[in-house]
């Protein structure tokens, strides 16, 4: 099993920044991914930013040059660096880390207001 914690998520205002961190714990091993997803309400979840441990990343179109995700291998664990942030990346924002299954975590609320 995995656990995944979460931290850094908070309110602040459109242009400002936020950088959220994720954790892995349990059996970490063999975890070759972790990323970022979101869910707005009354929307689906999507992804916001992936990193590998091969170094690939990918970014959803609507955040590509105002985020920045890393992914510390050696810890397992994912970061969000979130800037010129926009009241429509208000979300709950969840990490996810992938190995034989997909673990969530139990996501962390980022509000942005205008």
């Amino acid at each position: 099993q995995v656990q995944l914690t979460e931290s850094g998520g908070g309110l602040v205002q459109a242009g400002g920044s936020l950088r959220l961190s994720c954790v892995a714990s349990g059996s970490i091993w063999n975890i070759n991914a972790m990323g970022w997803y979101r869910q707005a309400p009354g929307n689906q979840r999507e992804l916001v930013a992936g990193a590998t441990n091969w170094g690939s990343s990918k970014y959803a179109d609507s955040v590509k040059g105002r985020f920045t995700v890393s992914f510390d291998n050696e810890k397992k664990a994912v970061y969000l660096q979130m800037n010129n942030l926009k009241p429509e990346d208000t979300a709950v924002y969840f990490c996810k880390a992938e190995r034989a299954s997909d673990y969530w975590g139990q996501g962390i609320q980022v509000t942005v207001s205008s």
